[in-house]
């Protein structure tokens, strides 16, 4: 896993071009697996949950909220790239009401003399002062980024389920087996036999990941 996260931060280096603020801004807000890690709750029960935060004067709870619904904006707007426009003023609003609450929750902060949490809470608002302003950049490496990582773990998932079905085979074979009527000789072909299954499952992978940087080195050179 860990040299799968390096692999992805280079990517995703590649993608920001050089921008170092981009990059250090989205590589701690881009997971690696969007569909486990964005929240399934719609858009419209998130916002409505954080604006009772805010109106019940739960701050901290309401950046946590905003912070949710922000991270899905993003990730839906990458998907409906013919909503991009709705989609950048939804971001650009909610971003606007994270500032406003992370502002409240630092000031209640600094009151109880939380230095290292109101610290926390200005680099927020930082961060939402910076996607706002570069919003076309964030969708339009986040849309790369996300695409490429579905497509990685639609290819992983496909293929661990290729995988499992012939373990599945192979102990249905073993269990209708009789140990008596074993033979040698065709214990030897069924061996070599999963042997070849094996190395066309490792020339499949190694297809997949040269597809992939095909894919990957297109998408930079579109970008230059």
């Amino acid at each position: 896993m860990v040299e799968e996260e390096k692999k992805e931060e280079s990517w995703l280096q590649k993608l920001c071009r050089g921008d170092t603020k981009l990059y250090d801004v989205l590589a701690g807000s881009l997971p690696l697996d969007p569909m486990a890690a964005i929240s399934k709750e719609e858009l419209g029960i998130l916002i409505a949950q954080g604006e009772k935060s805010v109106k019940d004067e739960n701050y901290e709870e309401a950046v946590w909220k905003y912070r949710l619904m922000v991270d899905k904006a993003i990730f839906e707007a990458t998907q409906h790239q013919e909503e991009k426009d709705r989609y950048i003023k939804l971001i650009q609003d909610l971003l606007s009401k994270t500032a406003q609450a992370t502002e409240r929750a630092k000031e209640k902060a600094e009151k109880e003399g939380r230095t290292d949490r109101a610290a926390a809470l200005v680099k927020r608002i930082e961060y939402c002062k910076f996607v706002s302003e570069r919003i076309e950049d964030v969708l339009e490496v986040a849309s790369h980024f996300y695409n490429e990582r579905l497509q990685i773990l639609g290819e992983k998932g496909k293929g661990e389920e290729r995988r499992g079905a012939k373990r599945a085979d192979r102990m249905k074979e073993d269990r209708e087996e009789r140990p008596e009527k074993r033979d040698k000789k065709l214990e030897k072909e069924k061996k070599e036999k999963r042997l070849e299954e094996d190395e066309e499952e490792k020339r499949e992978e190694g297809e997949e990941k040269e597809k992939g940087e095909e894919r990957r080195e297109k998408i930079l050179k579109g970008r230059r």
